[in-house]
């Protein structure tokens, strides 16, 4: 076993005892600080949110870190639920956090001044949310907001810009990470402006599955509908031909991917282009 590998174990031990502290105290119902940081147990409206387990490094970007980098951060990690529709930040509000979904997808969405909006990006276990911090402002003109719950951890923005100005590895690391992900928001804005709704439908479910373990996907037709920009009836036309056409199949708000292979034949050329630069720019390597 090579020194970095034992490193890692022992700092992966060390975040496991903080989250059974989180999770006691979630038990508990008690406000539990992980890395010094409070985590309430109840969602909107007093609903508990189940306790999980949360493994940072199912995020990518904390997967790729070297052990010395890894070790820095992990003491300030602090695991927390994303809920369905949950705001992780406004447009123009003060960031205060960087997160790291690990089982969650987020959406970025700019909102117009009539409510309006249309999704610019989608974030999931390969990114981090809140790239202005490190890349010299503290705002973003984007809404975040959960768009498959799950969970992951969040990081206090004076750590995260810490590490970015030590100009290492996590600093080069995030740079080809908002590369890629402005190759997603110039190619969403292409996919939007010139393909039809079944292509950006496609698309955007292709994107999504990228980024879950699963096949399945929670969302209703009127958020989807949201998210693209489009009316809801062009929604609804659009995943009919495709449970037509036997790739997906939708019931109750839950769509089901059954032909992967069929959803990219039909996709535009938008999706290819994006996932060619994240698999160019971040190979993920297991450490």
């Amino acid at each position: 076993m090579t020194a970095e590998v034992s490193r890692l174990r022992i700092h992966d031990s060390v975040y496991a005892t903080v989250q059974m502290n989180y999770t006691a105290g979630m038990a508990a119902d008690q406000p539990v600080c992980a890395a010094g940081n409070a985590s309430s147990s109840r969602a909107k409206g007093g609903e508990r949110v189940a306790a999980a387990p949360v493994n940072p490094r199912r995020n990518q970007l904390l997967a790729s870190l070297p052990a010395s980098d890894y070790e820095r951060l992990i003491p300030h990690l602090e695991p927390i639920p994303m809920k369905l529709g949950e705001v992780l930040y406004e447009s123009g509000t003060q960031l205060r956090y960087v997160y790291f979904p690990t089982t969650s997808i987020v959406s970025l969405l700019y909102v117009m001044e009539d409510g309006a909006s249309a999704e610019i990006a989608v974030v999931g276990n390969e990114g981090i949310l809140g790239i202005s911090l490190f890349m010299g402002g503290d705002t973003t003109p984007s809404r975040a907001v959960v768009q498959s719950a799950g969970h992951g951890v969040r990081l206090r923005a004076e750590m995260l810009k810490s590490e970015f100005e030590r100009f290492g590895p996590a600093m080069h690391l995030l740079l080809r990470y908002t590369q890629a992900l402005i190759t997603q928001m110039a190619q969403t804005a292409v996919c939007n402006r010139h393909h039809t709704v079944d292509q950006q439908l496609c698309r955007w479910l292709l994107l999504s599955l990228d980024r879950l373990e699963t096949n399945q996907l929670a969302m209703t037709q009127e958020l989807i509908a949201n998210m693209l920009g489009v009316r809801r009836e062009g929604v609804t036309e659009a995943a009919r031909k495709l449970q037509d056409a036997a790739l997906i199949r939708y019931s109750r708000g839950k769509i089901t991917v059954l032909d992967r292979p069929g959803l990219e034949a039909r996709s535009c050329e938008c999706y290819q282009v994006v996932k060619t630069e994240v698999d160019r720019l971040l190979p993920y390597p297991v450490r």
